[in-house]
């Protein structure tokens, strides 16, 4: 089922279904439901995205269910499996390597948005922070606690690379997914 759009002038659209939504967030946003709190959220879901028209997001952008189910389960464990660690090499804890290493990790796919969703995931994870992004082929540049030897760097970017897979099977596209496959063959 799609979503229809009402048009407002040329360059101007109005989404039902975002309208819906953003009044809810509104609406859950302040202590007790009121008829002037629902009021206020649609008005404010109608004008907003007239005012400050997002960027059009390409036709061809898919969201998978059980990609974004594994892709959620997943961040979830690599945020609980980091943590552990980063807080005991932030305790001074023995045993744990002190060295970090800055690493280049060029991507399979070449989609700003699996760029960018790719970035916030690892800076969301604790021990990792995306230093740099470079569109041009498509490589991040990581910040990594821990990597003190070239076996923890590798491991790093098999990570890394994994969370690409894991995108593009959430969020990707139909080029994106050939291009993850091209890459593994």
């Amino acid at each position: 089922m799609r979503d229809f759009t009402i048009r407002v002038g040329r360059r101007r659209a109005i989404r039902p279904s975002a309208v819906v939504w953003l009044t809810v967030v509104w609406m859950l946003l302040w202590d007790r439901p009121s008829v002037a709190n629902m009021l206020s959220g649609l008005v404010l879901s109608v004008v907003l995205p007239l005012v400050f028209p997002l960027p059009p997001v390409g036709h061809h952008l898919r969201l998978r269910p059980a990609g974004l189910a594994v892709f959620g389960l997943l961040a979830a464990v690599d945020l609980l499996h980091s943590a552990g660690p980063l807080a005991w090499q932030a305790a001074g804890g023995r045993g744990r390597a002190r060295r970090n290493s800055v690493i280049g990790v060029p991507l399979r796919t070449r989609s700003d948005l699996i760029l960018a969703i790719m970035a916030i995931s690892l800076s969301a994870t604790p021990g990792r922070l995306v230093l740099d992004v470079r569109r041009s082929d498509a490589t991040l540049f990581l910040h990594v606690l821990g990597a003190a030897d070239d076996a923890a760097v590798d491991k790093a970017r098999r990570d890394v690379l994994a969370l690409e897979r894991r995108t593009v099977r959430a969020f990707g596209t139909r080029d994106d997914l050939r291009a993850l496959a091209e890459a593994a063959s």
